[in-house]
């Protein structure tokens, strides 16, 4: 609905001021009427047909009120309007004048309404000729994001300035004659967590416009949500339909959302949007509330954008599925005279715009008998900033009318008159400089007055969100500068998930690792009494293999979102099962050394030679690596933490690991294990041993210990999820080096040499 204030001057004859008020969700009808219609219980999709049609049917019907809540937000305006032309002092020889039009909650018939009368009537003007004679001052109104947009795309070719009562338009620069009587959203973010903490849900379930408001509210909460540990356990986005959508596509946009809610186990939903973009949510509430008498009873967290209560005239108020609802309101106060003003009303003899067209009505019914749901004696919060917009726009002329009359007073130059002021026109400018725009800050000029100063751009990480900003200001921990540093973003979430290229390749390799490593375990299984499995030491073998196999899996634990598991666990199993794969290798090349000593006549070593040798060196190394991660757990375990400033764009999920020193001590005790092996096998290299043993474990050493060494300046230089990445890439990289290393050569001969797997090829490679 726009409503037009036209002022007129009685003396000096100068045409006035005009303002347009926006509204929407009401048709020229009966308020006085209602509908009800009775229909029996029947299945959801069957009660979302016929509601349809009902609604289609009810809809095409000539006397037909939609919102009649509405109207009040007129009422408002009207008010304001009486208020204005009896207050002498305001607007002196001034009376405002008011016109309203209808959107119906469509842009492109708020685009009509606007061109129309900026054109007078005229149809197809030519290049949209301003034609009408009085001046159009501003424009109030705007129910939904889409109408304020169009609105503002129009205006702003005439900077005629435009006053929302409840959209907030973040891009300020884009729209310099957009005004907003709405608080900031930041605000209602901050209450909005606050509440779920107070009650201690943690689990709940979020639904939002399908627009760019929605997914604007999505993204900012979620990082505030995440900050304070509450949970979305799942994100519906309501689609937009509206009255002229065919049958067909309600069936299925709504349809899905019927099974999604229901079924849903949350107990708390949080709604984001207007009236215009949750019609799809009421309409689900009303089929199974009203009409299949099934009701949604949950706890509802609305925001002000969304008026539960305002329901068309025909239908009733879910009042069961919205019982012990939540919602945020917009400021309001108990404006003297507002009630009385009600009361006084007569369709018949008020001039208020719609009212006369009120039809079936005695003019003696009192508004204050309707419930709620259809019309409130008390001003709402979006009538208060309707009413406090008109004021806005009247003490803007007031302040014109006063430069007019002191511009006048003087002897000299033309005189000034209300029409040559324009509408973006408050006050003249005088300054020694040009303002500093949004994302600058005012320095002093040296050596002269404090009001002549420079511009100077924001430094990083700093914005400023006002004309001749005083000092730059910094983004909340969870928010970070744009590029034009006029405003903040919210941050985005980084952690090292599956979805993304990265952690789909290194997923991917861990996956084919673990089936190698499968493939290897049953082959030598399968072979289990070949000769070059028994020379092999069979039990350390597997021992190897199945540790090399725990290695790979325990790369998953590094991927994906850290949680408190994760975060426990990873780093202790990693550094277990690798000190395990280390000692077998150790035990395997001192296996190797024994052997060959106890060959030669009289040596006292053949009775450290057997299978306790090796399960004594694997036991005692992993029992003291084992030692070192129980006392990490007991001193300072690690934990999941949110990291805001190491990336200036997003908040990084990881894990803390507790204490640095444990975790270095860890490395240091398998880096001290690994030189052991490597400086074993590199000595014992030249011994004449089965399918040079000692050779492959040194060349398997040599990639483990360059891959850990590599580690160590790659880990403390990267930063956020790449962490995460260099220390599963080198968990991937150390244990296939063992396993190609150690056991390609095997594979090779037990598949595809099998004439070389006997006995006499083992002999002889040893006299060899």
């Amino acid at each position: 609905m726009y409503a037009i204030l036209e002022a007129v001057c009685s003396l000096d004859s100068a045409s006035g001021g005009l303002v347009v008020s926006i509204h929407g969700g009401f048709h020229h009808g009966n308020l006085c009427r209602l509908y009800s219609i009775s229909i029996p219980r029947i299945s959801p999709f069957l009660t979302l047909t016929l509601h349809i049609m009902m609604m289609m049917m009810m809809m095409s019907l000539p006397h037909c009120s939609l919102f009649p809540r509405n109207y009040q937000h007129v009422l408002a305006f009207s008010f304001a309007i009486e208020e204005i032309n009896k207050d002498a002092q305001l607007l002196p020889n001034t009376t405002l004048g008011s016109m309203t039009e209808n959107d119906v909650f469509d842009s492109r018939k708020t685009t009509w309404n606007l061109l129309n009368f900026l054109c007078n009537g005229q149809e197809d003007p030519p290049n949209y000729i301003f034609a009408r004679e009085g001046k159009l001052m501003a424009v109030i109104g705007g129910l939904t994001s889409p109408n304020s947009m169009q609105g503002a795309h129009v205006l702003s070719t005439y900077k005629i300035p435009q006053v929302s009562a409840w959209e907030e338009i973040r891009d300020q620069t884009q729209f310099p004659t957009f005004y907003q009587m709405v608080p900031k959203e930041g605000l209602q973010y901050t209450g909005i967590v606050q509440l779920l903490k107070q009650f201690g849900w943690t689990w709940i379930g979020l639904i939002v416009s399908d627009d760019d408001s929605g997914e604007i509210f999505l993204q900012t909460l979620r990082p505030k949500l995440l900050q304070s540990k509450i949970c979305l356990a799942w994100t519906q986005v309501i689609p937009f339909i509206t009255k002229f959508s065919p049958e067909r596509i309600l069936r299925e946009k709504i349809g899905p959302k019927i099974s999604a809610l229901f079924l849903s186990e949350i107990n708390v939903f949080l709604v984001y949007g207007d009236n215009q973009s949750m019609e799809g949510l009421r309409i689900i509430l009303f089929c199974n509330e009203i009409l299949d008498m099934h009701p949604l009873e949950k706890v509802w967290i609305t925001t002000p954008e969304w008026d539960i209560t305002a329901v068309p005239s025909w239908e009733k108020f879910t009042s069961k599925s919205f019982h012990g609802a939540l919602s945020f309101n917009l400021h309001t106060k108990v404006v003297p005279g507002f009630q009385n003003f009600l009361v006084a009303l007569n369709p018949y003899q008020s001039n208020i715009p719609f009212l006369k067209n009120l039809e079936m009505c005695m003019g003696k019914e009192k508004l204050e008998s309707l419930p709620g749901s259809v019309f409130e004696m008390t001003m709402s919060g979006q009538s208060y900033n309707i009413y406090n917009a008109v004021y806005l726009a009247a003490h803007a002329h007031h302040t014109m009318d006063s430069v007019r009359a002191k511009h006048n007073s003087r002897r000299d130059g033309p005189r000034w008159f209300s029409s040559h002021i324009k509408p973006w026109q408050t006050m003249p400018r005088s300054s020694c400089v040009k303002n500093c725009h949004p994302g600058q800050s005012m320095v002093v000029q040296e050596g002269k007055p404090v009001c002549c100063y420079d511009c100077l751009a924001c430094p990083q990480g700093r914005i400023s969100t006002q004309m001749d900003a005083e000092q730059c200001k910094m983004c909340p921990e969870d928010e970070y500068p744009n590029k034009e540093q006029d405003q903040c973003i919210p941050k985005g979430i980084s952690y090292l998930s599956y979805e993304e290229p990265l952690g789909m390749v290194l997923s991917a390799s861990a996956f084919v690792f673990i089936v190698a490593t499968v493939i290897l375990l049953m082959s030598f299984r399968l072979n289990w009494d070949t000769p070059i499995v028994k020379a092999n030491n069979r039990s350390i073998t597997c021992t190897l293999l199945s540790s090399l196999l725990l290695c790979f899996l325990c790369a998953f634990l590094f991927i994906g979102r850290p949680v408190r598991v994760t975060c426990l666990l990873r780093q202790i199993i990693f550094g277990l099962v690798f000190s395990i794969a280390v000692s077998c290798v150790l035990a395997k090349t001192i296996m190797v050394v024994m052997a060959f000593m106890a060959t030669k006549p009289g040596n006292s070593m053949r009775k450290w030679v057997g299978k306790r040798l090796a399960a004594s060196v694997i036991i005692l190394s992993s029992l003291i690596q084992g030692g070192i991660c129980v006392m990490w757990l007991a001193t300072s375990a690690p934990f999941p933490e949110l990291d805001m400033h190491s990336q200036t764009d997003a908040i990084i999920v990881q894990c803390n690991e507790g204490s640095p020193l444990m975790f270095y001590l860890l490395l240091s005790y398998m880096g001290v294990l690994s030189s052991i092996s490597f400086t074993v096998a590199f000595f014992a290299r030249k011994l004449p041993d089965s399918f040079n043993e000692a050779k492959l474990i040194t060349f398997s050493m040599l990639v483990f210990c360059s891959v850990w060494v590599s580690f160590v300046p790659t880990y403390l230089s990267t930063k956020g999820k790449y962490i995460v990445a260099v220390e599963v890439f080198s968990i991937l990289a150390s244990g296939a080096g063992l396993l190609a290393c150690i056991f390609l050569p095997k594979i090779y001969i037990i598949m595809m040499r099998p004439e070389l797997n006997t006995r006499d090829q083992i002999v002889k490679k040893k006299r060899v």
